[in-house]
């Protein structure tokens, strides 16, 4: 993924308002990001842990969603897998639901999808974080195939936001 400005992550996002976007948490350690080993910038608004944000270039453009994931419960103990990546993890995969894209997302419709807590999937993919023991069940795909399987799975959760 080439390095993102701030300016055009806040122009990025696609599910919520103008006001919304100018107003969230963006990271500030945007020039230190791994971005070489990056298919998406993913995080969390330290702010208000129940947020998070994730921008992947669709076209060649940057997309945008918001999202929202539940505080943490008893529930989270579980072992569970994130439907972007493969990754399993104990606690630290949640349902992330974004609004839809206008006039449905303005009538409270959104999707969801279980994701990585700490939306770090590309490095799981490419074993630059770990998630412990188990995380990664053998496979016979390539590293390659495992990155272009996580774009595929982002790429089809966004197209359920922002039908095109």
């Amino acid at each position: 993924m080439r390095p993102l400005t701030e300016r055009e992550i806040r122009a990025a996002f696609v599910n919520c308002t103008k006001g919304e976007a100018k107003r969230l948490t963006v990271p500030r350690d945007l020039a230190e990001r791994p971005w070489d080993d990056l298919d998406f910038l993913g995080w969390r608004d330290p702010q208000a842990p129940d947020r998070a944000y994730l921008v992947i270039e669709l076209d060649g453009l940057p997309t945008a969603l918001a999202l929202r994931s539940p505080g943490s419960s008893s529930w989270q103990t579980r072992r569970s897998m994130c439907s972007m990546c493969m990754t399993t993890h104990t606690g630290g995969v949640s349902l992330m639901t974004a609004p839809k894209a206008g006039k449905a997302g303005q009538q409270g419709n959104s999707v969801g999808a279980y994701i990585c807590n700490d939306l770090a999937c590309s490095l799981y993919v490419r074993g630059k974080k770990d998630a412990g023991v188990g995380a990664r069940l053998p496979e016979s795909l390539t590293l390659e195939e495992k990155i272009q399987r996580t774009v595929t799975n982002l790429t089809a959760f966004i197209a359920k936001v922002v039908p095109r």
